[in-house]
This record gives structure tokens, sequence and C-alpha cells, in this order.
């Protein structure tokens, strides 16, 4: 008779067990439910002035200037047909070259100094990452008196290699920095692994370290992209004409007659396409740890 009470108040407490554990998930689940809602919502609405910005783009100016705004129209590419009749091509040209040329600049540079101020660590380090850090608290406005003397000594104004030598001058910090936190990743038991089997030290970083990291190498690249890409305070007060970039080229739409809305839209559309296919491409490496687990 005992032995049917235990086994009966057995079976009660596991029942008992088990509806609590339902009941804690369906709770749980019901958290993760409401907190999915408002990252969605949250999402949405940090994406909602590009989505406005896109559906402009395709309307007539009046269409664009109507109050409240008018969310059914008729779709038409006459506004990308006018900024590409624009010049909006060589300002294209000049945005990608100062950007591709200074981040394989920042790259060539910043990767050996981060694996410098990481797996191989010398006496002031720590002031070295300072130092190239510190480059970044001083405000552009108080350079850009003395740098538009000098740029205008040596002749360079209204060049595009004087916008290649600033922004790689302005993004290296960063991509130092980035990369040494990605580096710092990586054991340094690698390293002494490839020099024991007899791998020189460029070996080893190139066949051991480099493929580890190379996440870290595409989302410093991207950071970089960006940057250049959005660069706008250089490019209106060292460049005219023949170095203007997008960014000065976007400024052109504000004129004393008014905004044109659906035009901007088009030219901004335009301009926007060529970073966010670069992160498109890049998405696959831009995921980190890739040198957690390298050794058991």
């Amino acid at each position: 008779m005992s032995t049917v009470l235990n086994k009966t108040a057995a079976e009660t407490a596991t029942d008992t067990a088990a509806i609590a554990k339902k009941a804690k998930q369906k709770r749980r689940w019901s958290r993760d439910s409401i907190w999915s809602v408002v990252a969605w919502i949250v999402g949405l609405g940090f994406f909602f002035p590009v989505l406005w910005m896109v559906l402009t783009a395709f309307k007539q100016e009046s269409d664009a200037y109507t109050d409240p705004p008018s969310v059914i129209f008729t779709p038409t590419l006459e506004q990308f047909r006018s900024v590409l009749s624009s010049g909006i091509g060589t300002t294209l040209m000049n945005s990608a070259f100062a950007t591709g040329i200074s981040t394989m600049l920042v790259l060539l540079l910043g990767v050996p100094a981060a694996f410098a101020l990481s797996l191989r660590p010398v006496k002031g380090t720590k002031d070295a990452l300072f130092f190239f850090i510190s480059t970044k608290m001083l405000p552009v406005v108080a350079v850009i008196i003395p740098l538009y003397v000098i740029v205008g000594d040596i002749g360079m104004l209204d060049n595009v290699w004087t916008l290649v030598i600033l922004y790689t001058a302005m993004n290296l910090p960063i991509a130092v920095w980035m990369m040494r936190s990605f580096f710092l990743e990586v054991p340094s038991e690698l390293l002494e692994a490839a020099s024991m089997d007899g791998a020189s030290l460029w070996r080893a970083v190139r066949e051991v370290i480099l493929p580890l990291v190379s996440p870290g190498i595409a989302a410093t690249a991207l950071i970089c992209v960006i940057f250049s890409w959005n660069e706008f305070f250089f490019a209106v007060n060292l460049t005219a004409v023949q170095a203007q970039t997008i960014p000065v080229f976007l400024v052109g739409f504000i004129t004393g007659q008014g905004l044109y809305w659906a035009e901007l839209s088009a030219a901004a559309v335009l301009t926007a396409l060529p970073v966010v296919l670069a992160g498109w491409f890049a998405q696959n490496k831009l995921v980190r740890g890739l040198s957690f687990g390298a050794i058991k």
C-alpha cells in the first residue's frame, strides 16, 4: 500500500514539475515574443526614412510636395535620368577612387601595426595606442585652416589624391584599434606551433593568422569605406570641381528656389547603393570568432 502511495506521490510531483516547466517556458516565450515585436517596431522605425527616400525617388516633383504625403502615385524614372545626366558619374568616380585607394592604404598600414601591437607587443605599446586614438580627439574644424594653407602651398587643392591622404590618416587609428582587437583573439600558440614547424614569420602570418582574422579585415575595410564615402567636411573645403565627391554633389540640390525632393532622393539612392552592395557582398565575412576553439 505504501509503495503505491509513494509511486502516486512521485507521479504527482513529476506532473507538477512538468506543469511548472511548461508554464515557465510559456512565460519565457511570451516575453521573447514581446521583445521581438518591439525590436521589429524599432527596426522598422529606423528603416522607414530609407524606405520613404526610395519611394520619393520614383515620384514626380509635384507628388513629392503633396501635403499630406501621397502614398499612391505613378512610378517614374525621370528623376534618375535627370541625376545621371547632371554629372554624377564624375563625382561617383572621385568618391570610389578616394575611398578604394585610402581603404587599401589603411589596411596595408594598419594590419601590420595592429599585429605588432597585439601578438608582438613591444615597450611603449600602450603609449602608441593612446597616440593613435588621440588623433581622433581633435575636431576637424580646428585643423581645416592649416590644412587648407598647406595643401594650397603645395598645389594640391581640388586634387583627389589630397582626399586619399586625408582619408587614410582619418581611418588609420580606427583600423589599428579594430584589428588589434581581432588579433588579440588569436592564440599566441599558433605562431609558436608554426615556427616549430619551420615556417617563417611572414609565412605564418600569411597562412595561419590572416585567414583567422579575415572577418576582422572585412569589418575594418567596410567601416573605412563607409567613413570615407560619407566624408563631407574635407571634401567641401578642399575640392571645387575636379575632385568633387558625391556628398558635395548632393548639396547642389539645395538651391535658392528650394529643395528638389524627388531628384535629391534619386541622387541619394544612387549614392547609398555602392555602400549597401559592399556591405551585402561582405556579409559572409562579417562574422567574428573564427579563431575561437583553434586550439583544443
